[in-house]
């Protein structure tokens, strides 16, 4: 048929009305393969188990294609199954409503209609059903009908390693392949009468990257987050309850926004320094130090009756004696997480004589993993890549930059680990003068949230950015889905295509 004889497509269920149109296609398509058709019980039996999994393509009202499947609990799935032990003897009795993995009975185009890629309309409806019902997979024994040409030479496994090279061509598995099916194992005796295949088959599989786990908790994880980045002010305050009152102001207005996360910067606390700035910059900090738990306990608190999850920007904290530039995530559910800066500036260790910190971890959320790095850290991509490893969705990095050369380094590290790691950056900075604060004298910030940059997302990479050097608080929506989708099918895949055969990044544990 050509492309102008077309009036219309459509994908339908199929129906019992459909069979002898069906039966007919399937002796034209199976032609090498005689009597390879389905008797009308069969059809009838898979409409009633499962009438969604039964889908075919019709051109101007004639069947010029079919797929037939049904779901199975992978668990009870023998690796080494036959065609005929999946469907229990072509009774279908493996279909379960409770399984995992919806598995493919059979596709196929009748021949006046390939090369029009109707296909891969079957296989995007097995997807979408697969989504749609929250299965782990798509599973099926794909034939390679071109294996008898080689298997004097080549085993199964050899074969299919050329076919993977394009040494090979394979009509069946090559266009499984192409449409993000990766064979997994190699079937031995799977369909009776192949003789094409010499009965061999290759187990294919499709992920789901949208598959959730049942949980019996009540509990749900959002897909998309809403970010609140506060572009604090410095400016003096009397004392601690009035830059609480401050701080909580803004809880509040991003909380009215319904944000999931509010993002405050480095040091924001470090105007209550003001009143020891009569002592040595290393005795002040130490001081100001002494506020930190009251301020973590008392966003815990506003973490509950505001419903956000607060990360705190970072502290001094002194513990064993020593000085440590840390931070807390309090989440909504009045939980309590600890983060520390691993590498301090060259100015914090000289200024202030501060340690750097030795935990790198992530941590787990309503909202999924997250990553949280404080300014300097962000400049080390090795540390945001362990997070990446361990599942980081989106990093949050609070700064404190005093010039825009400090910014530029914390800005620009900041994007390329959004791109190379496949997640969401926050930043969110300080700005303003502190006149009357030793080593806190100007601010210079400009807050965001970065993005991979691929086509569902901004062609720059930013998703969202605030006025520079300017009070205020910066709201952003980002898409959990839109990273997995972009993991699998990206047009550059960089956590999947690194040559781990060549390097390898691991976290010292002590």
């Amino acid at each position: 048929m050509k492309m102008q004889d077309i009036e219309n497509i459509e994908l339908k269920y199929l129906s019992l009305s459909d069979y002898q149109e069906l039966k007919d296609a399937m002796i034209e398509a199976y032609k090498t393969m005689p009597d390879s058709y389905w008797k009308e019980h069969h059809i009838k039996s898979l409409i009633e188990k499962f009438p969604d999994g039964q889908v075919v393509i019709k051109i101007n009202g004639e069947l010029a294609g079919c797929a037939l499947s049904i779901i199975i609990d992978s668990d009870k799935l023998d690796e080494n199954h036959t065609y005929r032990d999946i469907t229990k003897n072509y009774t279908f009795d493996t279909h379960t409503a409770e399984g995992d993995t919806l598995y493919g009975i059979d596709v196929f185009i009748k021949p006046e209609y390939r090369g029009m890629r109707l296909g891969r309309r079957l296989y995007d409806y097995r997807k979408e059903l697969c989504e749609k019902l929250n299965l782990k997979s798509i599973a099926f024994g794909g034939r390679i009908p071109n294996y008898h040409k080689y298997q004097k030479e080549l085993t199964p496994k050899e074969y299919i390693e050329k076919v993977k090279r394009k040494e090979i061509h394979d009509p069946v598995l090559n266009f499984q392949i192409s449409n993000d099916f990766h064979p997994t194992k190699v079937l031995k005796g799977y369909l009776e009468g192949d003789e094409a295949s010499n009965e061999f088959a290759v187990l294919l599989e499709w992920d789901n990257i949208y598959y959730e786990k049942p949980s019996k908790k009540a509990a749900t994880r959002k897909k998309v987050v809403r970010l609140g980045l506060i572009q604090w002010q410095m400016r003096p305050y009397k004392n601690l309850d009035e830059l609480m009152q401050q701080a909580e102001y803004f809880i509040d207005a991003v909380s009215g926004y319904r944000s999931d996360f509010a993002l405050f910067p480095e040091f924001f606390n470090a105007p209550l320094m003001a009143e020891n700035n009569h002592l040595s910059e290393p005795d002040a900090i130490r001081e100001l130090a002494k506020h930190t738990q009251t301020i973590i306990q008392k966003f815990s608190e506003l973490s509950i009756s505001y419903n956000i999850n607060i990360i705190s920007g970072s502290m001094p904290e002194i513990k064993n004696n020593r000085l440590y530039n840390v931070g807390y995530l309090c989440k909504r559910d009045g939980t309590i997480d600890r983060y520390e800066k691993i590498h301090v500036t060259p100015d914090e260790e000289k200024v202030w004589g501060m340690q750097g910190g030795s935990e790198i971890k992530t941590f787990d959320t309503d909202c999924g993993k997250i990553g949280i790095l404080i300014c300097y850290d962000s400049e080390f991509p090795e540390l945001s890549r362990i997070l990446a490893d361990e599942g980081m969705d989106i990093l949050f990095v609070p700064f404190l930059t005093d010039t825009q050369n400090g910014f530029s380094r914390v800005r620009h590290c900041a994007q390329a680990r959004a791109i190379e790691n496949e997640c969401y950056v926050a930043i969110a900075g300080s700005v303003g003068n502190l006149p009357k604060v030793h080593n806190m004298d100007i601010q210079f910030a400009q807050s965001m949230v970065f993005t991979p940059c691929d086509f569902a997302f901004p062609t720059n990479g930013i998703k969202a950015e605030a006025t520079p050097n300017t009070e205020m608080i910066l709201i952003a929506d980002v898409d959990i889905d839109l990273l997995r989708e972009l993991n699998q099918f990206g047009s550059v895949r960089n956590l999947k295509d690194r040559r781990t055969d060549l390097f390898e990044l691991k976290k010292i544990t002590k």
